[in-house]
């Protein structure tokens, strides 16, 4: 059973004084720990960095920790960026940021969202969107090469081989009559996937990173 300092440590809180802070206040903090981390990313050509080194690095540089595991906030957090960066000047960093086995996964969806697009459904397309969106990035912050560059390769999937069968050799069969098929009419096209207004990103300042009101005014930075 945990003890009551163990208790209370749960959540956020600020490393130096032990203050516990709010989760708005927490994100906002590391808002802008991963914009610094992120630009730092895009000056090296190709260069990833992962979720885990990300939650690490922001709780380091901005004092701020939680014993939540970054599964449970990280999404947020790069969403709320990513907003901030579809409504700017710079190109969308967080797609620097990956899973364990190289990919954006999911949270890309999150991005299409705040570019007003609808979200890709294809996992080699989602990857391949990300790709090219990390590609801007280089080029962004200088690291890419003079012809521009090309977005890096997909990460391969994994396949497991399958164990090998012993059968015992068969008679070969005479030929078989075709059967007789009448064609097939071409499926329908997919309709596209409609998203919710309720599901689209809250408006985010662009300078603390905060969610902003319905005024559209940041009570922060007014």
């Amino acid at each position: 059973m945990a003890s009551d300092y163990e208790q209370e440590r749960k959540g956020f809180w600020r490393e130096d004084g032990d203050e516990r802070v709010p989760e708005e206040v927490a994100l906002q903090a590391w808002a802008a720990s991963a914009h610094d981390a992120l630009v730092r990313v895009a000056g090296d050509y190709h260069a990833t960095i992962s979720e885990t080194d990300l939650a690490a690095r922001v709780q380091d540089d901005s004092g701020v920790r939680t014993t939540r595991p970054p599964a449970r906030w990280m999404r947020k957090l790069l969403g709320r960026m990513a907003v901030v960066y579809a409504a700017g000047d710079e190109p969308m960093l967080t797609t620097l940021v990956v899973d364990g086995a190289g990919q954006v996964g999911e949270r890309h969806d999150d991005v299409a969202l705040a570019l007003d697009d609808v979200p890709i459904t294809g996992v080699r397309e989602r990857e391949a969107s990300a790709a090219r969106m990390r590609l801007d990035c280089y080029r962004w912050a200088g690291s890419a090469p003079a012809d521009g560059g090309v977005p890096a390769a997909l990460p391969s999937r994994r396949t497991s081989r399958p164990a090998a069968r012993t059968t015992t050799p068969r008679e070969p069969r005479g030929p078989r009559a075709p059967r007789a098929t009448s064609p097939r009419p071409p499926a329908a096209p997919p309709a596209p996937r409609r998203v919710a207004a309720s599901d689209r990103p809250v408006a985010v300042c662009p300078r603390c990173f905060m969610a902003l009101p319905a005024t559209g005014i940041c009570d922060t930075c007014d």
